[in-house]
């Protein structure tokens, strides 16, 4: 063996800090070419990161590695071992079978006659083919040096692909609070892939920035200043929603409120707090830690372009949830104030609690669910309509008060149909047959078994549900016995079966709604 590969100088990084590992793989029969290559590389380091040395005697060996492993960097191949194409398999197994492209192979052999270097180039996926022979100590080097470098940006492009894949994937709902996170993760993501930081990194804001969370992760309002963690990627992927005081130590937390309290972006040590401008509350902080080296004029430049955009996206955002909060709200409200029964009544809020348990048990997806409470709100509308002196009547009602009240389907169904909206169409849909039964006996329209909606199905039991449960001007409130039973009754005729079975089986979950939404001054 040259005496070359064992004693000539290379060269050697510089940098101390040591930011993880690099893992390579030496693949070869040789005990020796084990021990000499870990001699030679012994001490290097490359963007703050050492080696970290594995080793296989075989070629099945080598692919139990990576099998174990998926994160190889490097692997120093040599062909001939227990067969004279073992280390040929190895790199048709790595790139083929485990579809991994990202290890950078180097073939390492002693017998170049065996694979030669032109058919080896043509039909196999490597990145270098080299003899024992010319590997000295600094020749290693430089085809370690390269090879890592590849192999670093090909991971910074894939870290760069994932990143915006989440952004695309969150872009289809992007509305929503969980993809709202996903989409920040998304951001964030990117920001460290193109400053070559770890994957350490979060959004942080204030109690005030959303209307979803205003909530810690033990339950406890929020205030208005408090900072807690938005979204976040590696250590803080676990930590979105904590209060920022119970997600880093005490030192962070003070670089993050000084950002904060400051308005500028603070550098420290191995990394970054940014703040984020806004023009509709308290502003944000995006931490990135892990820096793997002094930030240049044109990274903070990048950064803070970066954090000024990706809070104009965030405050664009968060308008629209605040829009459909608004919605919300005054269709909730206006279903509460067309209460007949009282003004401090919670029958609305019980039937859209009752309604999405409910549907919940029959499996609907959760945007399906949404539009279903919200619309439910609104399915006694056409009450508006009908004087309020037959509507609180405590005596036995005439028949002209039986016929104003049973109007009042089809008034709900006339006020709401002309909508575009699928909430307010689905609210017409409830307003007309929340008083059809099963057996076709309802009004007004006379519908019978699966004619009416599903959803208006649902309505009309739990609607009798909650009448028959909570004391309304004529009448007191039944006992839960004389309820489940009236219902098993009425399954058939009134009510469609499925349905009461399912409400009867899970009665404890109902009942508990009716618990946390009792009438108040009736």
């Amino acid at each position: 063996m040259n005496d070359d590969f064992l004693f000539a100088e290379d060269e050697k990084d510089t940098s101390t800090e040591n930011l993880g590992s690099w893992k390579i793989l030496i693949v070869d029969d040789e005990p020796e070419v084990h021990t000499v290559t870990k001699l030679v590389l012994n001490d290097f380091i490359l963007n703050g990161k050492t080696i970290e040395f594995i080793s296989a005697n075989s070629g099945e060996e080598a692919k139990a590695m990576f099998r174990e492993h998926n994160d190889i960097a490097v692997v120093l191949l040599d062909v001939v071992m227990e067969t004279d194409d073992a280390g040929l398999q190895v790199a048709n197994y790595v790139r083929n079978e485990l579809d991994n492209h990202f290890t950078r192979i180097i073939l390492r052999t002693g017998q170049p006659g065996q694979a030669p270097e032109k058919d080896v180039i043509i039909n196999y996926d490597i990145n270098d083919y080299k003899s024992k022979t010319e590997l000295t100590a600094q020749k290693l080097f430089t085809v370690i040096i390269a090879a890592l470098r590849s192999y670093r940006d090909i991971m910074v492009i894939e870290e760069n692909r994932a990143g915006l894949e989440k952004i695309i994937d969150a872009s289809v709902d992007l509305f929503s609070s969980q993809s709202l996170e996903k989409f920040m993760q998304g951001i964030i993501q990117q920001l460290a892939s193109i400053l070559g930081c770890s994957k350490d990194a979060a959004y942080i804001t204030t109690a005030v920035a959303t209307t979803s969370r205003t909530l810690d992760a033990d339950n406890n309002k929020m205030d208005d200043d408090e900072l807690y963690v938005f979204a976040g990627n590696g250590e803080y992927s676990s930590k979105e929603g904590l209060l920022l005081k119970n997600a880093v130590n005490d030192k962070e937390y003070a670089l993050c409120v000084q950002a904060m309290q400051d308005k500028q972006i603070v550098y420290a040590e191995d990394h970054v707090v940014a703040y984020c401008n806004s023009k509709s509350h308290k502003g944000a902080l995006l931490y990135l830690s892990g820096l793997p080296r002094r930030l240049c004029e044109s990274d903070k430049h990048l950064i803070k372009r970066f954090s000024n955009s990706v809070q104009l996206a965030f405050d664009n955002v968060l308008k629209t949830v605040d829009l459909e909060g608004t919605q919300r709200e005054i269709i909730e409200r206006l279903g509460h104030a067309l209460e007949h029964e009282s003004s401090d009544a919670n029958h609305i809020k019980r039937m859209a609690e009752m309604a999405g348990l409910m549907a919940n048990k029959l499996s609907m997806p959760e945007q399906e669910i949404d539009t279903f409470k919200l619309a439910v709100s609104l399915h006694d509308v056409g009450t508006s309509r009908v004087p309020k002196s037959i509507l609180h009547k405590t005596t036995a009602l005439t028949g002209d008060d039986i016929f104003a009240i049973r109007q009042h389907a089809e008034f709900g169904y006339q006020i709401l149909n002309d909508s575009s909206r699928p909430t307010i169409q689905l609210a017409a849909t409830l307003a007309r047959q929340h008083h059809e039964r099963w057996d076709g006996e309802g009004y007004p329209e006379g519908l019978k078994g699966e004619e009416i909606d599903q959803k208006s199905r649902i309505a009309t039991l739990i609607d009798v549900f909650d009448a028959l449960l909570n004391e309304r001007p004529y009448k007191p409130a039944w006992s839960v016995e004389k309820v489940v039973n009236t219902l098993k009754e009425e399954s058939g005729r009134h009510f469609e079966p499925t349905l009461v079975t399912r409400l009867l089986n899970n009665l404890p979950a109902f009942l508990a709604i009716q618990a946390q939404y009792p009438n108040k001054n009736l």
